[in-house]
């Protein structure tokens, strides 16, 4: 009796090795990254729960800056019951990511209930396009832009495709917006592409893929950007100025308020890395976009300064400001992210 016991107690202990074999023997995946709740979950039976909340990386990044985990963050925060999406270039079946030594903000995010992580992979994205055409002929290297101009066509297709709201990485959500179908000014008669939201299918968006390759330009910044929105609204609607601090509708979908998004313009961007004596309320902002791109300076936030950018994350993106944020005597920056304006 205790040689059957001891032969099935090998017999489990070779199997278990085994498994255990196979199992370092597999590459790590996004699948295997999520936490298991997560991992049974597709991108299309997400985006079956409702409306998105997107955010994309279209370089190799691998460690988002805290302003790209204070955005998801916050999204996540004011949107509490819908998927918010981080779509990262660098996440595919190929990358080894280190069991011990893991992107605090990944793992920061991971953890919260309704943000996902999933691969950008553009050439499926931009399938059943105006889009695949253009990105099945261009030979990126060459482009001074890509990184933008990337950023820029996902954003369309996956917009169109299955609905949704598109933020920067630099935009800090403080309330949710009530609009289905909207462009975002940025100043009068001149729309941004950093924040917009859509049905899926919308031909605004369909006409603005169309636009992007029969107008493509490639050495004009934001030619096929915040450009390109202002081309095609400029067809759609006949645009005036702002009375107040009221929307204007076009056909079926909004132009908001430069004060929903850009209270602080860009020239200004520095204001929000600065000490207040009173701090704006931001009452008629849905949320804010920081101007990452014009960041030159590479200034950080830094726990304890007490400027408007650093109580921004105290309030919005709490678990960014208590995890990722240090102190003025360890202030070098990370924020300067390419991925996205």
């Amino acid at each position: 009796m205790l040689t059957k016991l001891q032969f099935s107690l090998s017999v489990m202990l070779l199997f278990a090795c085994g498994f255990l074999y196979q199992f370092t023997l597999k590459p790590s995946c996004l699948i295997c990254y999520l936490p298991s709740y997560k991992s049974q979950q597709g991108l299309e039976a997400l985006l079956g729960r409702g409306r998105s909340i997107v955010f994309l990386e279209t370089s190799e990044r691998m460690e988002p800056t805290p302003l790209v985990s204070c955005a998801v963050e916050s999204a996540a925060k004011v949107y509490p019951k819908q998927p918010v999406l981080l779509l990262m270039k660098g996440l595919n079946n190929s990358v080894q990511l280190p069991p011990n030594s893991t992107s605090p903000a990944l793992s920061l995010l991971s953890a919260i209930d309704n943000v996902f992580l999933f691969p950008l992979d553009m050439k499926s994205l931009f399938e059943d396009t105006p889009l695949f055409s253009w990105y099945t002929q261009i030979n990126s290297s060459t482009e001074r832009f890509w990184l933008h101009i990337s950023s820029d066509a996902s954003r369309l297709a996956f917009i169109w495709k299955y609905g949704g709201v598109y933020m920067d990485t630099d935009v800090i959500s403080i309330r949710p917006i009530p609009e289905d179908n909207f462009l975002a000014a940025q100043k009068s008669q001149f729309s941004s592409n950093g924040v917009f939201g859509f049905l899926p299918h919308h031909p605004f968006l369909w006409e603005c893929m169309e636009n992007f390759v029969e107008n493509y330009n490639p050495n004009i910044w934001g030619h096929q950007g915040p450009e390109l929105m202002t081309r095609l609204l400029r067809v759609w609607c006949k645009l005036r100025d702002f009375q107040e601090v009221s929307d204007l509708k076009c056909l079926n979908f909004s132009f908001l308020h430069p004060q929903r998004f850009y209270p602080i313009s860009f020239r200004a961007w520095r204001r929000y890395y600065e000490v207040w004596d009173t701090e704006p309320s931001f009452n008629n902002s849905y949320a804010l976009h920081l101007w990452n791109h014009m960041n030159q300076e590479r200034k950080a936030v830094v726990r304890g300064s007490n400027t408007l950018v650093e109580n921004l994350y105290r309030k919005h993106c709490p678990k960014t400001y208590r995890d990722l944020l240090q102190g003025p005597e360890r202030s070098v920056t990370k924020e300067q992210g390419r991925g996205n304006k």
